[in-house]
């Protein structure tokens, strides 16, 4: 039985993934809050502001997965240095001191696998989103680089989704005509779901994904690699 810790499981697609993995692997969730629905081991954390516990860790881990995030939309022109600060910390400076402390387990393992998630945003260019494309820019640098220092023990590989049906994104989904009208950016025609995310979560945690490491996989319902004509 696998050792795996996920980051930021109270909620979204870290939830459902804790849901996902609970009945075949041993979890260490962590969250300001604990998650429901799921058995494990537990450790309150707060991603924006603490040090990450790692002696409450076990001695060995097989995955590490980091879900917190932030959606911060609005014009650049209003985006101050402590929007870009917030961003930073949530989305980049708590994965890096998560995955700090994690990182001795990870080794013990023998072969591990991390995942973290970026955006869309990053490699699609989009109004408002100057600041959250930012930090995630800055998760898939550290992807890339933590996957070339790690190799061959440690696979690291990232996930960019597009809008995805969270606690995070209901305030852009508040009215049906915005859930119309972000569905119908999407090639595929609807906005994504936590389980969309969570099985590929799943693969990159998996020996199917064996030979895999430094990828940054677009989980985006087409909308960063195609557009369709009607």
């Amino acid at each position: 039985m696998a050792n795996f810790l996920i980051i930021g499981a109270s909620s979204g697609i870290g939830l459902e993934l804790a849901r996902q993995l609970s009945e075949d692997h041993e979890l260490w969730t962590t969250s300001r809050s604990l998650p429901e629905e799921v058995t494990g081991h537990h450790i309150e954390w707060e991603a924006s502001s603490e040090e990450f516990p790692g002696d409450l860790l076990p001695e060995s881990l097989d995955g590490f997965v980091y879900c917190p995030g932030s959606i911060r939309l609005q014009p650049f022109e209003r985006t101050t240095d402590q929007h870009i600060l917030d961003d930073l910390e949530v989305n980049l400076l708590g994965a890096v001191r998560a995955f700090r402390a994690a990182l001795p387990a990870l080794r013990k393992a023998g072969q591990a696998s991390a995942v973290f998630y970026s955006s869309v945003a990053v490699t699609t260019g989009m109004p408002m989103h100057s600041s959250i494309a930012a930090a995630k820019g800055a998760i898939e640098g550290l992807t890339r680089s933590l996957a070339a220092e790690l190799a061959p023990k440690i696979r690291v590989n990232a996930i960019a989704p597009s809008l995805t049906e969270t606690r995070l994104s209901k305030g852009l989904l508040r009215t049906d005509r915005q859930r119309e009208a972000a569905s119908a950016r999407h090639p595929l025609e609807r906005i994504g779901q936590p389980e969309d995310i969570a099985a590929m979560t799943r693969f990159l945690l998996s020996d199917e994904s064996s030979w895999m490491t430094g990828q940054i996989l677009n989980v985006d319902g087409g909308l960063g690699a195609i557009r369709t004509f009607k």
